[in-house]
């Protein structure tokens, strides 16, 4: 049996289109999975201390890189502390949260294995 690979030619997104869009840094934004044409959604995620998204869930799993400053991650029951260079996995359909838990700016490279970003918004069990 003979297996054909799909052809893939190559993709560009530019960093200055998203962040036309999401915000005023360069490193703010997303790459939509459809742009690439391929099953990953990437985010660059500025945080300020204290800030970072409510509890919520996605129907994929979500890998968080941090690049700069250090999160406070509640994935299911397990709290991680997490700092540059940690690597976080949010498994599908398991309820996540973080927040910039240090002095200074925050920033992430938030990989959704989806083509697209698919999010339900939950009511956080802590509040």
């Amino acid at each position: 049996m003979t297996v054909m690979a799909r052809k893939l030619g190559p993709k560009q997104a530019r960093k200055l289109d998203a962040a036309r869009i999401f915000g005023d840094s360069l490193w703010d934004g997303s790459v939509d999975g459809t742009v690439l044409g391929c099953d990953a959604t990437i985010l660059f995620v500025s945080a300020e201390p204290g800030e970072g998204p409510s509890w919520h869930l996605h129907p994929y799993d979500e890998i968080f890189i941090i690049t700069e400053g250090c999160a406070s991650f509640t994935v299911g029951d397990e709290k991680i502390d997490a700092t540059v260079g940690d690597v976080v996995m949010g498994p599908a359909h398991v309820p996540h949260k973080f927040h910039n838990s240090g002095s200074g700016t925050l920033r992430s490279i938030d990989i959704h294995l989806s083509r697209e970003w698919i999010q339900t918004d939950l009511d956080d069990p802590e509040a």
